[in-house]
């Protein structure tokens, strides 16, 4: 029986996240997924990034992980949403090449050193005690591994949903793992169901495309990777259409035959992502919405209209396309549907993303109640290289929230659960100005390295850079100039008598790099990019610096631990709710604590004060 450190279960944006991170540390490391073929695979719409989804692809490339190259390498439309807005709020995203995206998905895992890949169902956990030592196989086969990290996504009794019409699905054509689910099931964790939702596919050879709006590519791309030079495909433009109140009086008719609507379904969608129906119901007001005419991809004629997905039956969604402007005799080439799977609370993993109650096992992907690509594969790179410092009897590594968009979303995650499937926003990071999409690199890319899964190559890229930084903002700072100067430069300044640095005259509104190049030419040879993070960094350098005083007092209470086998029961005053949620939880220092939702200051200077009687007792 073959042995591996990891073992990965799932091929999807997790499971290969997971996989590429342990196999770079240097693990032995086994890839099992029900398809080879299914590697890679964009389940639904074939785009990555978005706001902050963006700044997770980002965070992934900075330490090293794959799926910012891949987006880079199939991108076809190339976005930076939020322009109008400030740097910590714009987020990149790019239409892509789904056949392209998924064939570089699947060499890149095909050719990585210390991964293996076997094609087979995983139907069993092999325990010896409490622990799991591996995995069994539908053919019989066992497969023997120190930790398993398992990013099953919608597959987990995976229930597909088209009207009235309801079959065991982990996705369209592929089967649901039911015998996993019945494993999850023995170990007692507490699990939910929730949905999510696809809209039809349509034939972009029966859309009339003439009279609609047209959304085109950015004339230069943000691309994901900090390894990226350009864009290798051809960009390409996506139509607009909308829904109308014809449209709207179809589906309204029809909600009695929703899956559910109809009460087929019990899990909770995604409040952010809401199918048709539900947009209908929700803003009754409203008598049209934007749908956007993806293409998925430069040599498919399938495209993807997104805001349109539903569980309405077939016959109901054709009605409803052809009411819209330019898909009157639009071809459906595949039905919308809902899916519906199992998940497991979030709240009964560690931050490390492992079953507190289940050692040798992780969790990672939708699993956890999240929905995306991009929060499956951040929460993969956590698993991989967890699961790696496990087999080593490294102490687990943590995301912290000051530090990452990733430790923003481990943190809600374990410390909140989920009541819907989790989507990442720019809103939900308190120190977002900080945790910019530019400057991902900068925050995790010697921490990467320090935990041994960024290479050589990557390493010697990012110190350059990172001298350009430098040199940047010593050349801005090195000088200072009276309001009379910097004014004559055609910058709006008060003639207080004040000296400034051109860095300080960055933050200005509207003032330009070119601009300030006229105090300090030499500032002018630092590249386009260099330019632009420098006049970031000017922008927020006020604000970040008054952060840095929350940030401190975080850190603080981080440095405070809580033991693992901590008793909540002993604290008198406690009240008894707040000790069920904090032993369901179990969270690992007082900061974690202080965000579980209910906790009080009162509350929280009770399990200070238990904590400091303990250590004064074991002094």
């Amino acid at each position: 029986m073959k042995h591996f450190d990891v073992v990965v279960i799932g091929g999807g944006h997790a499971g290969t996240e997971a996989a590429h991170a342990s196999a770079r540390m240097g693990a032995s490391t086994a890839l099992i997924t029900m398809k080879v073929s299914g590697i890679g695979v964009m389940s639904c719409n074939p785009a990555i990034g978005g706001l902050g989804k963006g700044h997770l692809v980002r965070e992934i490339d900075a330490m090293d992980g794959v799926m910012g190259r891949v987006a880079d390498a199939s991108g076809i439309q190339f976005r930076l949403l939020n322009r109008r807005k400030g740097p910590a709020v714009q987020g990149p995203r790019t239409q892509s090449d789904r056949a392209v995206y998924q064939d570089t998905m699947l060499r890149l895992m095909q050719t990585t050193q210390n991964l293996t890949i076997i094609e087979g169902e995983v139907v069993d956990l092999k325990m010896k005690g409490d622990v799991v030592e591996g995995v069994c196989l539908a053919d019989g086969s066992e497969v023997s591994a120190t930790t398993v990290i398992l990013t099953t996504g919608t597959f987990l009794r995976g229930t597909i949903h088209i009207g009235d019409t309801s079959y065991d699905g982990g996705r369209m054509g592929d089967d649901a793992s039911v015998p996993l689910a019945d494993r999850i099931d023995g170990f007692d964790l507490p699990t939910g169901r929730l949905k999510t939702g696809t809209p039809p596919r349509l034939d972009s050879r029966t859309i009339n495309w003439e009279g609609l709006d047209q959304q085109g590519a950015d004339d230069d791309p943000s691309l994901f990777s900090f390894m990226s030079e350009r864009a290798p495909l051809r960009q390409i433009s996506c139509g607009i259409t909308h829904t109308n109140t014809k449209t709207h009086d179809i589906i309204q008719k029809n909600l009695h035959r929703s899956a559910m609507y109809g009460g087929h379904i019990d899990g909770v969608g995604p409040r952010y992502c809401p199918s048709i129906e539900d947009k209908v119901v929700r803003f009754a007001d409203k008598d049209s919405h934007q749908v956007f005419l993806e293409p998925e991809g430069l040599n498919d004629h399938t495209i993807y209209p997104n805001g349109i997905s539903t569980s309405l039956p077939s016959e109901i969604q054709a009605e409803y396309v052809h009411s819209m402007t330019g898909l009157e005799n639009a071809k459906i080439l595949q039905p919308g549907y809902a899916i519906e799977y199992d998940y497991v609370d979030p709240r009964a993993l560690n931050a490390d993303l492992s079953v507190r109650d289940v050692p040798g096992l992780f969790l990672a992907g939708q699993i956890n109640g999240t929905t995306g690509y991009e929060e499956a594969a951040a929460q993969g790179l956590v698993a991989g290289l967890n699961a790696v410092r496990r087999v080593r009897g490294e102490a687990p590594v943590y995301f912290r929230r000051d530090q990452s968009y990733i430790g923003v979303m481990i943190d809600d995650l374990t410390t909140r659960g989920v009541a819907e499937p989790y989507r990442m926003f720019t809103s939900r990071a308190e120190f977002r100005l900080s945790l910019r999409a530019d400057n991902a690199d900068q925050r995790l890319t010697e921490f990467g390295r320090d935990l041994g899964c960024v290479s050589d190559e990557r390493m010697s890229v990012f110190a350059r850079k990172n001298e350009r930084l430098s040199a940047a903002k010593e050349c801005l700072c090195a000088s200072e100039f009276t309001p009379k100067e910097i004014a004559a430069q055609g910058i709006r300044i008060n003639q207080d008598g004040t000296k400034r640095t051109p860095f300080q005259v960055l933050a200005f509104p509207d003032v330009t790099f070119e601009q300030v190049g006229g105090l300090v030419p030499e500032a002018l040879q630092f590249s386009k990019e260099i330019q632009e993070q420098i006049a970031r960094d000017a922008l927020y350098a006020n604000y970040i610096a008054r952060q840095r005083k929350d940030v401190e007092k975080l850190r603080k209470d981080e440095l405070l631990q809580i033991p693992a086998d901590f008793k909540y029961s002993e604290i008198s005053g406690l009240s008894s709710e707040l000790q069920s949620k904090l032993n369901r939880v179990r969270p690992s220092d007082l900061a974690q604590a202080a965000r579980i939702d209910g906790m009080t200051p009162a509350a929280l200077a009770l399990v200070l004060g238990r904590i400091r009687y303990l250590e004064k007792k074991l002094a």
